[in-house]
């Protein structure tokens, strides 16, 4: 091969890995698409984030683009994709990232995924209840479903986009319209309750948030957020006082960053944090590993309602188990009703939406 030759195929191969192949100049460029891979890549997972370039999407990117499990990083939104492809593909992690611009390019990006994190949807502002996000979230995840079940159908999905409690129901309908429906596959990202319920318990007992666990079940939103603190482990005690103020601020820890960014944005850094952290245990359990367990919100037989949070155990087909809620204390049992009493009508908008 002479030397204009080899330097034209090298320049294709690194722009193949800059932008996905219907973001390049086609036949007024002299440079052949190589549907390229990077040298070295470790074997690993395809995984692709929904709305890349937003507050939650970018950090998540990035996060992402560390793990060491993921071989292919697809990056979709329906602006800024090019810039945030670039800057992340100079990252020298093993990870090919493509960026994907634009719904006529969504099946593209969908194509052959195993993992698909959906952190798409316009963030809460401030006043801005989870149930005014609704009529425009609703419609962003209703078309990013049907790409999913047109393009992957097997992927597993992780939903970010708020309110969860509807948002999730919403993509059952989806797919349930579409004929791919498995409930072991389609999860709602509860993680950032159960992170902030670690951090805020351990800074009560003084101790180092990695060594606390403790469950979050119900939903995503205010009330539907039930931390058990009777179950945090190790094992501790409460006084009323503290179960109060505990309680209050897992349930509102979403609504304590509004207000703090007065006006600048919503919880994208910690979110992404846990988006990572609940992908991460996703992949960990594609991988067959073992002992995976984290909360999610996901179909369930637990209680009467067709989607409750609460830990489920994680492997090749998604949600493998589905773990009861344990003993209850008398506090969690009054939490539980008001919890379900405002699921259930979060649930049948999300249902309503699609049926309508």
């Amino acid at each position: 091969m002479d030397r204009a030759s080899e330097a034209n195929r090298r320049i294709s191969t690194i722009s193949a890995h800059l932008f996905p192949p219907n973001l390049q100049i086609e036949e007024e460029s002299s440079l052949r698409r190589a549907n390229c891979r990077a040298k070295g890549a470790a074997p690993g997972f395809k995984v692709a984030i929904l709305g890349a370039a937003g507050g939650i999407g970018q950090p998540l990117a990035l996060l992402m683009k560390i793990n060491p499990l993921v071989s292919v990083l697809h990056l979709y939104d329906v602006v800024n994709t090019p810039g945030v492809t670039a800057d992340i593909s100079h990252m020298d992690t093993g990870a090919v990232v493509r960026g994907f611009l634009g719904q006529n390019q969504l099946e593209d990006a969908l194509t052959g995924m195993d993992l698909v994190v959906i952190p798409a949807g316009v963030p809460r502002k401030p006043g801005m209840t989870r149930d005014d996000l609704f009529n425009i979230n609703a419609g962003i995840v209703k078309t990013l479903c049907e790409g999913i079940a047109k393009c992957c159908p097997n992927a597993i999905v992780n939903l970010i986009s708020n309110p969860v409690n509807s948002t999730v129901p919403i993509a059952a309908e989806v797919f349930k319209k579409a004929g791919t429906f498995d409930p072991k596959r389609v999860l709602g990202v509860t993680m950032l309750d159960v992170v902030r319920a670690n951090t805020f318990v351990a800074e009560v007992l003084g101790l180092d948030p990695r060594d606390v666990d403790v469950p979050v079940v119900g939903g995503h939103a205010g009330v539907t957020i039930l931390p058990l603190l009777s179950q945090v482990k190790p094992p501790c005690s409460f006084t009323p006082k503290e179960i109060d103020y505990l309680t209050d601020r897992i349930q509102n820890g979403g609504t304590e960053v509004v207000e703090a960014k007065a006006g600048a944005g919503s919880a994208t850094l910690s979110m992404a944090y846990a988006a990572v952290k609940f992908a991460d245990a996703c992949l960990h359990g594609l991988r067959g590993d073992a002992g995976v367990v984290e909360c999610a919100f996901v179909s369930s037989q637990v209680t009467e309602l067709p989607f409750f949070a609460t830990k489920v155990r994680l492997g090749r087909a998604g949600v493998e188990e589905v773990y009861p809620l344990g003993p209850l204390n008398e506090y969690e049992r009054i939490g539980l009703e008001k919890a379900k009493k405002e699921l259930a009508e979060s649930i049948q908008k999300g249902i309503s939406f699609i049926k309508k």
